[in-house]
């Protein structure tokens, strides 16, 4: 029988966390969805701003988004953001660039600097959420955060989505990207997790959500004919042609780019084969990719994300495996893990 597992959907807006029981149903395992750490640390660096005081960050590289924007606003009024060089690859890869966007590079907090700890998983904070309800901390952890890759010339944009190109055109396999062991260089976020928490499992967001709708009940009779799956995060939107179990196509934009219309264009060029790498990366997105063998067709579209009422008029199925859609990332992680009902 599978261990007890703390699961954690990293997103830009929240933390989607399921404490997985084995020998529960699922639906009665104990979930919490709170604000991500981007938005816990971008309103502790806002509070310093408000408070005229300069700032130290140290701790691990994680996601940016909330926090990079308050971090900009903070030097803007010109208060000092003193950082570590662990702390600031957060920001930029490029350290050179981090210091050009105003943070002073320091391994030592000054003293009239406040210090704030980076890190996409705070793992104290959970033990006093778990102990708060009389719940056991699991021994087992599995986390998916957006791991964009880690380059100091090639823009963050492009490497993305040569990642996942290079993943469709080398057979598409969702599971080969869930990392029990060895986790790739590249993939310099999901390395910092393991820096806190040294035996997690360790995947992207994107594919934590697509095996999470591969999970859907009502998805799964689907997967032999072939299912678009499309996930509308808070900050991306990813979509797949997935059959069986392999993916033939994918694309990713920001979904503050999009409305009901530009996404049901991309869509329909989709199902067509006819979207191209351009016109994603042209409007500011990361890309598209299509294998040869993926050919038309592809009319089941499935979609999940907190921000999936865009696609309401568009009639497309939403999934909520398990009853949850808010949990569907974490349920795609115990997929990927081989746990399933």
């Amino acid at each position: 029988m599978a261990e007890s597992a703390l699961v954690i959907d990293v997103g830009s807006g929240t933390q989607d966390i399921l404490i997985y029981q084995p020998g529960k149903n699922l639906e009665n395992c104990p979930k919490f969805i709170v604000p991500s750490r981007t938005q816990i640390v971008a309103t502790q660096i806002r509070k310093a701003t408000d408070l005229g005081e300069g700032i130290f960050l140290h701790g691990h590289l994680m996601g940016g988004g909330a926090s990079s924007a308050a971090l900009k606003k903070h030097v803007g009024a010109g208060l000092k953001a003193y950082a570590t060089a662990q702390a600031a690859v957060t920001f930029n890869d490029n350290l050179a660039i981090a210091e050009g966007m105003g943070i002073v590079l320091c391994e030592e907090a000054p003293e009239s600097a406040t210090p704030i700890w980076l890190g996409d998983v705070d793992t104290s904070s959970l033990r006093q959420a778990l102990e708060a309800f009389s719940l056991n901390y699991p021994l087992k952890a599995a986390v998916a955060v957006q791991d964009h890759g880690f380059s100091i010339s090639e823009s963050n944009r492009t490497l993305r989505f040569r990642l996942w190109e290079e993943f469709v055109m080398q057979g598409g396999d969702l599971r080969k990207l869930v990392f029990t062991q060895d986790i790739p260089e590249v993939y310099t976020r999901m390395r910092a997790v393991r820096e806190i928490i040294p035996e997690a499992v360790l995947t992207d967001t994107g594919t934590a959500a697509l095996l999470g709708i591969m999970a859907d009940h009502y998805v799964k009779p689907h997967l032999d004919q072939g299912i678009l799956a499309v996930n509308i995060g808070n900050s991306h939107t990813l979509a797949a042609a997935i059959r069986g179990e392999r993916v033939y196509g994918i694309f990713e934009q920001h979904t503050s780019m999009l409305n009901p219309e530009s996404l049901a264009h991309l869509i329909r060029q989709f199902q067509l084969t006819e979207l191209t790498n351009a016109e994603i990366y042209e409007q500011g997105g990361h890309g598209a990719t299509i294998h040869p063998e993926m050919g038309p067709g592809w009319d089941f579209v499935v979609v999940t994300g907190p921000r999936r009422s865009m696609a309401k008029s568009l009639h497309w199925y939403e999934a909520a495996p398990y009853g949850d859609m808010m949990l569907t990332g974490c349920f795609g992680i115990l997929a990927g893990m081989g746990i399933t009902e």
